[in-house]
C-alpha cells in the first residue's frame, strides 16, 4: 500500500502531459506531429551531476509498444562536449540514480531478484543497542532495489532485498553506507497467506487491500550486507504516490550523524496533512522534533555547512496556502519563511555551496521558474531562455559543489532535453538533442494571453495555434484545463496540445483561481469555491479568445483531466456554449471525495470541515458537479480508470447515468489499471484516441489543406480509424 507526503495533497489532481496522436497535415507542407510521433518522444529526467562536476548521470525513458512498456536507461553526459554513454539499460524500474560522495560509485534503483521465501536475511541490529532483531523476510517478488555500479567499470551489485522494496535513498556523506526506506513487514504476514486477513479500516481509499504498513528507515552497507534498522513504530515516513512530488527525502548531515526526515503520525494516506520534521541521531536512535510543530512540514534538508535546515511549509501553516520555503538553525528554534515576498508555490529547494543562499523554483505566471533565494534579501530570477524546467509539483533540477545547475526541461515547440548552467548567472546550454526529431515538425505556435478576469483578478493562459493559422479563417476551439488546481498551463511543451492544432484545433489552455502561478490571493481563492469562481474565470478567457474573431462559435469543446475534468462537468453544467465534451478522471460529488479517496478526510481544509458536521454537507453539495447534472445539454465522453484512488470511478458512473438518464449524448470509457491515468503506452494511446474521437466526430477540424467543411446534408469527412469513436452512449465495456 502507498501513501503521499502532506504537502502534496493540495496538488491532487493534476493533468498529465499527454502525447502525440493521429494528424491531418496539408499536402505538400511539412509534416505535422502525427501518431507516428508518439513512439519518439522521450523523456529525460533527475539530472544529478558527478562530484567532479564533469559530467551529469540522467534517466532515459521510450515508450515500447510491442511490449506495453517504457524502457528506461542511465546516461552520462559529458559537461563539456555533451557526449553520452549508456551506463545500464534493459532494467525495469530503473529510477533514481545517485552519486557516491567521491564520485566512483553510481547507486540507482532497479527491479531486484526473487529470493526464496526459504532464505531470511540475516538477523539485523537494533539501533543502539546491539541486541539482533527478528530476521526480515527477503523480497519474494522482485520489487525495486538498490544496486551499486563502480564508475571505473565492472556489473552493478545488488545490495538490498527488502520484503517490499526500497522506496527511497541516500548516500552516508562518507560514503560507507547508505541509509533507505522500506515499508514494515506486517506481523501476521504467514496468517494473511491463510486468509485472516480482515484488516481495520482508517483514513485509507475505497480500494485498499490490506491494513496501512508504516514504512521505516534503514542502513546498508554499500558493499552489501546486513541491514541495521534505524526507525519503528506506528508512525511512518511519508509515500507520494502520482501525480504528486516524490516522497519527502532522506538529507544527512554533513558530519554523518544525523539524518533530517519527514514524520507522518499515521501510515495512512488520508493522514498525509500529520507530518512534522525530525532529526534522527544515527548512532542511538534518538529523534527530536525540529520545530514542534505536527503539521504539514516536508522536504527537509541540511545545508552544506551544517548550519541550518530548509524544509517546505504552507504560508502561515493554511494548507490552502501556497509553499514557501522556510530556514530553521539545525539545533532548532523559530522558522523563518525566507521565500514570503517572491509570493509563488515552489516544489523545489536546493541549498548553494555557499550555505547562504537556496535554488527554488515553480510555475510563474505561463512560465516554469528558477530563482536564487538569499536567506536575507529579494529572489532572483534566472534567465532561463526559452527553456522551462520540467515541473510535476517538483522541479527537475541539480546543483554541483561549485554551484552549477543543470535541470531537465522543454520550449514551447521542443520537448524535454537536460540542461546546464555553470553558474546562475550563465545563459543555459543544451547539452542533448534526443527529441530533435519531434520539435523538426511543423508544430503550431504557442501565446501567453492575459486578460482582466472577474472579481479584479488579473488572468491569464496558452493558446496552441494550428500549423499554417489564418486569423481571417474560422476554427473550432477546444478547451484543455489543466488539473490540481494547484497547477497551471505554462508554454512548456504540450505534446496533446500540438497534436490537437495540427489537427485544426485552436487550443486554448486557461488558468484559473486556484492555479499556483500567481500567488498566494489568486491560489487561496478557490477556497470554498471550486467551481463557480474558476468557471467565470474561464469562461471570461473565452469570451476575450473568442473576442480575437478567428473562433466558430457553433464549434467550441471543453475538456480536462481530473481536476480539469471536475472543470469540465461544472462548466457543461452551468453554461452552454459548449458543441462537445471530454472529462477525465472527473470529480462529480465532493462527499464521495471525502468519504473514498486517497487522501479523503484532508477535503476538510478546502470546505472548512467534514459534511458530516455543522451543515457542511450544503457547501459540498453546491460544489458538486452532479448536483446540477440534469442542466446538460452536451454530448459528453466520460473518461477514467477503475483503479483511480484519486478520483474514485463511482463519481464517472454517477454522472454517465445522470447524463444518460436525460438523455444526453454520452459515452463512458473505462480501463482495468490501477493509478490515476493510465501509466503503459498501449493504454495511455487508447485514452487519447477516444478523447480526440469524440472531438472530431462532434466538432469537424478541417486543417488547413484538408477537405472543405460539408455543406448542410451532406456527409463529414471519414475519420482515420484510428480516431473513430465508438457509438454514442456505447457501454464502458
Amino acid at each position: 500500500m502507498r501513501r503521499r507526503s502532506a504537502l502534496a495533497v493540495a496538488a491532487a489532481l493534476l493533468l498529465m502531459t499527454l502525447p502525440a496522436l493521429a494528424d491531418l497535415p496539408k499536402a505538400g507542407a511539412p509534416r505535422r506531429i502525427g501518431f507516428e510521433d508518439l513512439a519518439r518522444l522521450v523523456r529525460v529526467s533527475d539530472p544529478q551531476i558527478s562530484p567532479d562536476g564533469k559530467s551529469i548521470v540522467i534517466v532515459v525513458s521510450r515508450p515500447n509498444y510491442d511490449d506495453n512498456r517504457h524502457e528506461a536507461e542511465l546516461v552520462l553526459v559529458d559537461v563539456a562536449t555533451g557526449a553520452q554513454r549508456v551506463l545500464t539499460r534493459g532494467r525495469e524500474e530503473l529510477a533514481h540514480a545517485r552519486w557516491s560522495p567521491d564520485g566512483g560509485t553510481l547507486a540507482f534503483l532497479a527491479k531486484g531478484t526473487p529470493k526464496a521465501s526459504a532464505r531470511p536475511e540475516p538477523a539485523t541490529t537494533a539501533a543502539g543497542t546491539g541486541t539482533p532483531a527478528p530476521p526480515v523476510p527477503l523480497d519474494e517478488e522482485g520489487h525495486r532495489q538498490i544496486f551499486v555500479m563502480p564508475m571505473a567499470g565492472g556489473d552493478a551489485l545488488q545490495i538490498t532485498q527488502a520484503w517490499a522494496g526500497v522506496q527511497q535513498f541516500a548516500w552516508r556523506p562518507d560514503g560507507g553506507a547508505l541509509a533507505f526506506v522500506t515499508e514494515e513487514v506486517p506481523d501476521n504476514r504467514e496468517a494473511i497467506k491463510k486468509g485472516e486477513d480482515g484488516f481495520e479500516v482508517g483514513n485509507n481509499d475505497y480500494l485498499a487491500q490490506q491494513a496501512a504498513l508504516p514504512s521505516h528507515i534503514w542502513l546498508v552497507p554499500a558493499e552489501g550486507g546486513a541491514a541495521k534498522r534505524l526507525t519503528s513504530g506506528a508512525w511512518s515516513l511519508p509515500v507520494s504516490e502520482p501525480p504528486g512530488p516524490p516522497s519527502s527525502p532522506l538529507s544527512w548531515s554533513p558530519d554523518g550523524r544525523q539524518i533530517a526526515f519527514a514524520r507522518q503520525e499515521k501510515p495512512h494516506f488520508g493522514d498525509g496533512d500529520k507530518t512534522s520534521v525530525q532529526i534522527l541521531d544515527v548512532a542511538s536512535g534518538g529523534m527530536r522534533p525540529l520545530t514542534g510543530r505536527t503539521l504539514l512540514e516536508g522536504f527537509p534538508s541540511f545545508s552544506p555547512d551544517g548550519s541550518r535546515i530548509a524544509l517546505w511549509y504552507p504560508r502561515d501553516g493554511d494548507f490552502n496556502n501556497i509553499n514557501e520555503i522556510q530556514v530553521v538553525p539545525a539545533a532548532g528554534g523559530e522558522p523563518k519563511s525566507v521565500t514570503r515576498a517572491l509570493d509563488r508555490c515552489l516544489y523545489r529547494s536546493i541549498w548553494m555551496p555557499d550555505s547562504r543562499s537556496i535554488l527554488v523554483g515553480g510555475n510563474d505566471g505561463t512560465r516554469v521558474s528558477l530563482w536564487l533565494q538569499p536567506l536575507d534579501g529579494p529572489a532572483r530570477r534566472l534567465d532561463l531562455g526559452k527553456a522551462n524546467p520540467s515541473w510535476s509539483f517538483w522541479i527537475d533540477a541539480a546543483v554541483s559543489k561549485t554551484g552549477a545547475v543543470a535541470f531537465t526541461g522543454s520550449e514551447s515547440q521542443h520537448p524535454t532535453e537536460l540542461y546546464y548552467m555553470p553558474s546562475p548567472e550563465a545563459a543555459p546550454k543544451r547539452l542533448t538533442s534526443f527529441n530533435d526529431a519531434v520539435a523538426s515538425l511543423d508544430l503550431g505556435r504557442v501565446e501567453s494571453i492575459a486578460w482582466q478576469g472577474p472579481d479584479r483578478l488579473a488572468e491569464n493562459g496558452v493558446l496552441i495555434y494550428p500549423p499554417g493559422f489564418d486569423p481571417k479563417r474560422k476554427y473550432p476551439l477546444v478547451l484543455l484545463i489543466h488539473g490540481g488546481p494547484q497547477a497551471a498551463s505554462t508554454e512548456s511543451f504540450s505534446s496533446f496540445g500540438q497534436i490537437l492544432a495540427a489537427r485544426g484545433y485552436v487550443v486554448f489552455q486557461p488558468n484559473y483561481r486556484g492555479s499556483d502561478n500567481l500567488g498566494n490571493s489568486y491560489q487561496r481563492a478557490i477556497v470554498n469555491d471550486a467551481g463557480d469562481g474558476p468557471g467565470r474565470d474561464v469562461m471570461s478567457g473565452l469570451k476575450v479568445v473568442k473576442g480575437r474573431g478567428f473562433v466558430d462559435p457553433a464549434r467550441i469543446g471543453v475538456s480536462g483531466w481530473s481536476y480539469g475534468g471536475y472543470m469540465t462537468s461544472w462548466l457543461i453544467g452551468h453554461y452552454n456554449d459548449w458543441k462537445v465534451a471530454v472529462t477525465g478522471a472527473t470529480v462529480t460529488d465532493f462527499i464521495d471525495q471525502y468519504a473514498l479517496a486517497d487522501f479523503n478526510v484532508q477535503a476538510r481544509w478546502s470546505f472548512g470541515g467534514s459534511p458530516y458536521t455543522d451543515g457542511r454537507d450544503k457547501a459540498y453539495r453546491e460544489q458538486s458537479p452532479i448536483t446540477y447534472a440534469p442542466r446538460i445539454k452536451t454530448p459528453t465522453l466520460i473518461l477514467s480508470d477503475t483503479g483511480d484512488a484519486r478520483v474514485p470511478i463511482t463519481q464517472s458512473y454517477r454522472l454517465y447515468h445522470a447524463l444518460k438518464d436525460n438523455g444526453v449524448p454520452t459515452k463512458f470509457v473505462a480501463w482495468p489499471v490501477p493509478g490515476h491515468f493510465p501509466g503503459d503506452p498501449v493504454r495511455s494511446r487508447s485514452v487519447y484516441r477516444e478523447w480526440v474521437g469524440w472531438l472530431d466526430a462532434h466538432l469537424n477540424p478541417q486543417p488547413e489543406g484538408s477537405p472543405a467543411s460539408p455543406a448542410p446534408g451532406e456527409k463529414s469527412p471519414a475519420l482515420p480509424d484510428e480516431v473513430k469513436p465508438a457509438s454514442t452512449g456505447a457501454s464502458p465495456r
